[in-house]
């Protein structure tokens, strides 16, 4: 398979995401969703509102590293975020926000001329990255929370 098609098979991932997410979650109770999806894990809950804040970080992240040059990745404590108060709300919020983000996320990724595949950026962690390494990260981000999810819910027999 091409670079090109691997990168096509990659955004149709991402693309695909927020429906895979609500069949996750879709008729979980207030204390299932409260429920961790493994010890001294987040919550069910927590981690819908984290694909929120990570997937719209990762928008960002895309479109900084197109748009400048020497882009520095801005990095987030996800655990102190994950105890905010808004990570407490119904996830439906964060679902609307990921239904939003995926569609302008794989929109703007299909936009990319090939040349815009070659800029990179520096990762406080990680070192230098590239948009493919970008890619990678957050074609598999969404459906590992998922899956984790559908693990806990066969575990609990829900």
């Amino acid at each position: 398979m091409s670079t090109t098609d691997l990168r096509s098979a990659k955004i149709a991932r991402i693309a695909a995401f927020p429906p895979v997410l609500r069949k996750a979650i879709d008729g979980l109770s207030d204390s299932q969703l409260d429920t961790p999806y493994r010890d001294g894990g987040w919550t069910v809950r927590q981690v819908v509102h984290h694909l929120a804040d990570s997937h719209a970080n990762a928008l960002l992240r895309f479109r900084w590293v197109v748009s400048e040059d020497n882009t520095l990745i801005k990095t987030y404590d996800q655990d102190i975020w994950a105890t905010f108060e808004d990570s407490k709300l119904p996830p439906d919020s964060s679902l609307q926000i990921i239904d939003g983000l995926h569609v302008r996320l794989a929109a703007f990724l299909r936009s990319l001329p090939q040349d815009a595949w070659s800029r990179r950026a520096t990762h406080p962690e990680h070192g230098e990255i590239t948009l493919d390494d970008l890619l990678n990260i957050y074609s598999d981000h969404g459906e590992n929370h998922a899956r984790q999810i559908t693990q806990l819910r066969e575990r609990n027999g829900w």
